[in-house]
């Protein structure tokens, strides 16, 4: 159900598509040799390609084609055996060959569909309009000196995917999940690191508003928005800008906006340019690429297990629910640590462990990916393991688990140096309980008196003389007969 805004003079109905750009992970550019790495010296990644020196030919990465192809199986989307590489003109101070070679007619892959996870725990299907390959740009350099902007051509070359949704987008939430589930996605592929930070990923957001049932409105194009957060902003700024102009008698331009996060606020780049203002044409130094069959069979059969199929089977093999699968899904490292610690253990309560303290632990210790977690996955396994076998409580373990992750040690380990295993004894947990009832005469009358709820202080009074080492069960049932 499509979220509607309330304005002065009724509803309005967004409708939001997306074009995202991610740099795919090659060691060379798209057509030449040069290096990708990021963070070089400025200008100290160039070829004379990248540089656009008069006569120099581009030749099409193949690794780069293939790591293409994979994405759009992983998008669901259809491979076009045969694209073509045209020139899109137009000029800008870091674009050294004054054209940018791109795909427009013939992209090398088609339409196709992804699933969405929402908040409300329902899912979406957002359509796949295309993904194309071209080059990126250099980058302009406005801080370094008063009155001078420096050129970087590191980036210029680099190889993008640019995939297009369709406007199946209805408010930033959907937005969010399916910007979160396209870096997924192409991260469990290896075919783009999704880091918007350092600008290998980022999204152009196109928005428009019209009356519920009416055909669209005009839209805006936000550019280069680097983060999840800035999506589900500048939306929301966007939104209320347009529907302000719409019903203060206005009209809403067709133009390219900014997104200020300092100002929180979108503002005029250029007007929209269209495909003709670009007058694009086939590059005549490239050939039809053409993708044999044989190739896409290949990358198909080598696909690793996505994000979707995985959260599926969590759910169908571990009974896990869909919030617990869709995080646990989340990171591909995230998922390949939870079913190495449920290997053979309660899933579900490794799920919980694993959510609730390893990722707790580690978002409070500088925000550390699971990677860098100092409990391994084997040492969640074994203290699961531990709780289920009645050797320690749940209660206990949480200290335990502070332990591992400080020093690293093993769950056993800790258990047996510090003498914390559970009190499973009856005949022991019956002394302690005895010594309770005698020191506490008046509230035993109290209680055999009718007030049930003194039962939790008789509890907590027991777990104390045992140390937490009682089994809780235990407790309840002996304490009961006892009283």
């Amino acid at each position: 159900m499509a979220q509607l805004v309330k304005g002065e003079t009724g509803d309005w109905e967004i409708v939001i598509g997306m074009e995202v750009h991610a740099q795919v992970i090659a060691n060379s550019k798209l057509f030449s040799g040069a290096s990708t790495q990021f963070g070089a010296e400025p200008n100290s990644q160039v070829s004379i390609v990248d540089a656009a020196m008069p006569g120099m030919l581009p030749v099409p990465n193949e690794f780069v084609v293939e790591q293409a192809v994979k994405t759009g199986l992983g998008l669901n989307s259809k491979i076009n055996k045969t694209s073509v590489f045209a020139r899109k003109n137009y000029f800008y101070a870091d674009l050294p060959q004054g054209y940018q070679i791109s795909q427009f007619e013939h992209p090398i892959v088609g339409e196709g569909t992804i699933e969405i996870d929402l908040p409300d725990g329902s899912t979406k299907e957002i359509g796949i309009t295309r993904l194309h390959l071209e080059q990126d740009a250099g980058k302009s350099v406005h801080d370094q000196h008063p009155t001078k902007s420096f050129v970087d051509l590191n980036r210029s070359g680099c190889a993008l995917m640019e995939i297009v949704s369709e406007p199946d987008i209805r408010d930033p939430e959907e937005a969010v999940a399916y910007l979160s589930k396209i870096r997924m996605i192409l991260r469990y592929l290896e075919t783009c690191d999704g880091n918007m930070d350092e600008g290998s990923m980022r999204a152009d957001v196109n928005i428009s508003v019209r009356r519920p049932g009416e055909g669209l409105g005009t839209r805006a194009e936000i550019k280069n928005v680097n983060s999840l957060k800035a999506v589900q902003q500048a939306i929301d700024f966007e939104v209320s800008r347009q529907i302000d102009i719409i019903e203060d008698g206005g009209e809403v331009v067709q133009e390219t906006r900014l997104w200020d996060p300092a100002k929180n606020e979108t503002r005029s780049m250029r007007s929209k340019e269209e495909a003709h203002d670009y007058r694009y044409f086939p590059d005549p130094d490239l050939l039809p690429l053409h993708v044999p069959q044989e190739q896409i069979d290949r990358i198909r059969d080598a696909l690793p297990e996505l994000p979707d199929q995985k959260k599926h089977r969590f759910m169908a093999d571990f009974g896990l629910s869909l919030y617990d699968a869709s995080v646990l899904i989340a990171e591909r490292e995230r998922a390949n640590y939870f079913e190495t610690a449920a290997n053979g253990n309660d899933a579900k309560l490794t799920a919980n462990w694993v959510i609730n303290e390893l990722l707790g632990a580690l978002n409070k210790d500088e925000h550390k990916a699971i990677s860098d977690s100092p409990v391994s996955a084997e040492s969640i396994g074994e203290l699961t393991a531990l709780i289920s076998d009645n050797t320690i409580s749940g209660k206990i373990a949480k200290d335990v688990f502070a332990e591992m992750y400080k020093s690293g040690k093993a769950p056993g380990v800790i258990v047996e140096e510090k003498g914390l295993k559970q009190v499973t004894d009856t005949g022991a947990i019956e002394a302690i309980i005895d010594e309770v009832i005698a020191e506490n005469q008046g509230q035993v009358e109290a209680y055999r008196g009718g007030k049930d709820k003194l039962f939790g202080f008789f509890v907590g009074q027991v777990m104390k003389k045992s140390q937490g080492k009682a089994n809780p069960g235990a407790v309840n049932k002996l304490l009961k007969d006892k009283l």
